[in-house]
């Protein structure tokens, strides 16, 4: 339990310099941490619920790329209050994962650019589903290289 404490929490053997250590938000305890990473994760999902949902509305696609935006938004940002945001951008950025990172921040942008800005559905719709596989692409190589390590 003590090790999982220590991954989760974004305890490392390798010394960190102040700037990351205040930064990484290691202040926080390890309950308060996962009491944040439930939170900011059920505010993910029902808000990508509550988007789906709004799709079938009339003009409704809009009102989805939004809220399943800020869903896949508040996923990503559950697992900084695990790690702590500078790990988590450090390993986000690493070359193993770095073309899954800018495929799924990519699509975040354009999600919003086609529903708000270009007024294309389709071209929403087509991101949101590249917004779903790149962050499960991402977590599966988050997941293969932790259990190869």
């Amino acid at each position: 339990m003590e090790k999982l404490r220590r991954v989760l929490s974004g305890q490392d053997d390798e010394e960190q310099g102040l700037t990351a250590q205040v930064l990484d938000a290691s202040s926080l305890s390890f309950n308060t941490r996962l009491k944040w990473f439930v939170i900011c994760f059920v505010c993910g999902i029902f808000f990508s619920i509550l988007g789906t949902g709004l799709l079938w509305l009339p003009g409704g696609i809009k009102l989805f790329a939004v809220f399943y935006t800020l869903g896949n938004l508040s996923a990503l940002a559950s697992t900084c209050f695990l790690m702590g945001p500078m790990k988590q951008l450090k390993k986000m950025f690493e070359t193993t994962r770095l073309l899954a990172t800018i495929i799924m921040l990519l699509c975040l942008i354009f999600t919003l650019c086609a529903a708000l800005w270009w007024h294309k559905k389709g071209l929403a719709l087509l991101f949101c589903i590249l917004q779903f596989l790149s962050m499960t692409w991402d977590a599966v190589i988050k997941c293969c290289s932790s259990l190869l390590n």
